[in-house]
């Protein structure tokens, strides 16, 4: 194989360079050819072309996630508590003192799952008897201890316990963190 020479590489690369910059000197002429000289052009969309939706604020995501772990203290349980919102993004994360390594992941799991679906992590393990592929959906994690939040029957957000022995302790205390936010 022939090797290029310093001088090919050179103008390679600087009509490289030169075709990029056109291609973007092009993109933004094109974009400000409808707009006055000095203004930006801004696409705004409303009406039809918008919606809202409810989120579940830190606060009450801290106050969900604060009474699951109390839920399960009080049982002598080392776990970890993990509250997402409707897209899955993390909103709070609490890991317990002697919590596993691997339970703040399993928790958001968890929630993502239970929002995902706006059921029960125990009720979507039934499910994988008909159809086994949802386990390999990336990001869930169909285990017992997923709850989702809920505003007007609509899921805004979901929490996930990950630590407790068993799946039906871990929806316990999820539930419980869910229950704080209805009083």
């Amino acid at each position: 194989m022939n090797k290029l020479s310093t001088r090919t590489r050179a103008l390679t690369g600087a009509a490289v360079a030169a075709v990029l910059a056109a291609g973007a000197f092009g993109v933004v002429s094109a974009a400000n050819a409808d707009s006055q000289p000095g203004t930006a052009s801004v696409a705004s969309a409303s009406g039809e072309n918008t919606t809202q939706s409810t989120h579940l604020t830190v606060e009450a995501a801290t106050v969900a996630a604060q009474a699951a772990m109390d839920a399960a203290a009080a049982e002598g349980q080392r776990v970890s508590v993990a509250v997402v919102d409707r897209n899955g993004n993390t909103i709070v994360t609490l890991r317990g003192d002697g919590a596993g390594p691997q339970s703040p992941e399993s928790a958001v799991k968890k929630a993502y799952t239970a929002v995902a679906w706006n059921a029960p992590t125990s009720e979507l393990v039934e499910r994988l008897e008909q159809a086994p592929n949802l386990k390999d959906i990336p990001g869930t994690l169909f285990l017992g201890g997923g709850a989702p939040i809920t505003s007007e029957d609509a899921p805004i957000a979901g929490i996930g316990v990950a630590g407790a022995p068993s799946g039906d302790l871990d929806e316990e205390f999820a539930q419980a963190g869910a229950a704080a936010l209805e009083k």
